[in-house]
């Protein structure tokens, strides 16, 4: 029984919301987003949405849901929609202003497409024009969570138009307390690697693009520009510099209270195997495998109490068990405190 971690895939990045109509429109209609696959679950009063990028010009078109990257899940409790006093921690707003910061998604023309949100009436935390990088937005979902936008290298300054038959949901942003500790854990642990590196020290942060490399791409970048805005399955790590000394200092894991971001998945080749592996290493867990009755779910923990959820591509293993995974989660929530 063995695992191969080149074989793995950032799948999705799982984001509690209040009003699932109103989120799914939002990501469908001003970003062109598709709902690939959507389960309820009555009897534990929750749902789950996933959405992807699946027109003919996506990366991951047409695939089996588990053999992806870049995947969003979002994850509706009953009763929300209507509770006036619900509200779900975004990471960017006091007094939790400390773990997850945003999703990323790339588009072929960032002009346009940030003059097509503001036709949509999509309200901003920062436009193109705002501050001293132009370069970059950051719209803001039904929920306040932050979709900061990019361009991709493909990008055609002439045109009058975006497209968003080629947009990519890019990477989902941690704030992590020791780089060195979160580096090695992504990269020994999961077996990511380092892909890109921005260093700010006059602003006191430096932010490490990782991700499952593709064949031909090159690691280790730092020189300008951005050689990976046309891909999906990315993780941002953000350090401020001096955290790693603060005694005491603990960012928010999302699935605290008061909760909003709740985990990454990691698609892996064989479960069992890389379940196996991760004990070998001496990873922290939330739920083993042999927790409870759900024998298909796990959760690890990164060095910031991230969860992960690894789970099995079929396709590699043919072990379809694990596909079905979530359609069993009757057990799942009472088990470990979840959705």
């Amino acid at each position: 029984m063995t695992t191969n971690t080149s074989l793995y895939k950032m799948n999705h990045t799982m984001l509690r919301v209040k009003d699932p109509k109103r989120s799914v429109e939002y990501y469908q209609n001003n970003f062109g987003m598709k709902l690939i696959r959507k389960l309820d679950f009555e009897e534990v009063k929750f749902s789950l949405y996933f959405l992807a990028f699946d027109s003919p010009g996506a990366e991951s078109a047409g695939r089996q849901w588990t053999d992806r990257e870049g995947l969003l899940e979002l994850t509706h409790n009953y009763g929300t929609e209507d509770d006036d006093n619900y509200k779900v921690n975004n990471g960017n707003v006091e007094p939790h202003k400390d773990m997850f910061g945003h999703i990323c998604i790339s588009v072929d023309h960032i002009e346009k497409a940030c003059e097509r949100l503001e036709s949509n009436n999509i309200p901003f935390q920062k436009r193109l024009s705002d501050g001293g990088m132009k370069h970059i937005a950051f719209a803001l979902d039904p929920d306040g969570y932050w979709v900061e936008i990019i361009g991709q290298k493909r990008s055609d300054p002439s045109s009058t138009f975006t497209k968003l038959d080629v947009y990519r949901f890019n990477h989902t942003m941690l704030r992590v307390k020791d780089v060195e500790k979160s580096m090695q854990f992504y990269r020994s642990v999961l077996g990511m690697c380092l892909l890109r590196t921005i260093e700010q020290p006059k602003a006191g942060f430096n932010l490490y693009f990782l991700g499952y490399r593709r064949e031909g791409e090159e690691g280790g970048h730092t020189g300008e520009g951005n050689p990976l805005a046309d891909r999906e399955g990315l993780v941002e790590l953000t350090w401020n510099y001096g955290t790693e000394k603060e005694e005491g200092f603990k960012y928010h894991n999302g699935n605290e209270e008061p909760q909003g971001f709740g985990h990454i998945c990691i698609s892996v080749d064989d479960l069992d195997a890389a379940c196996s592996r991760f004990e070998d290493l001496r990873v922290n867990w939330k739920k083993r495998l042999t927790d409870g009755r759900m024998k298909n779910v796990a959760f690890i923990l990164d060095p910031d109490d991230y969860w992960i959820d690894p789970q099995s591509h079929p396709k590699r293993r043919h072990q379809i068990q694990s596909v079905l995974l979530v359609d069993q989660l009757v057990d799942y929530g009472s088990e470990i405190d979840m959705p």
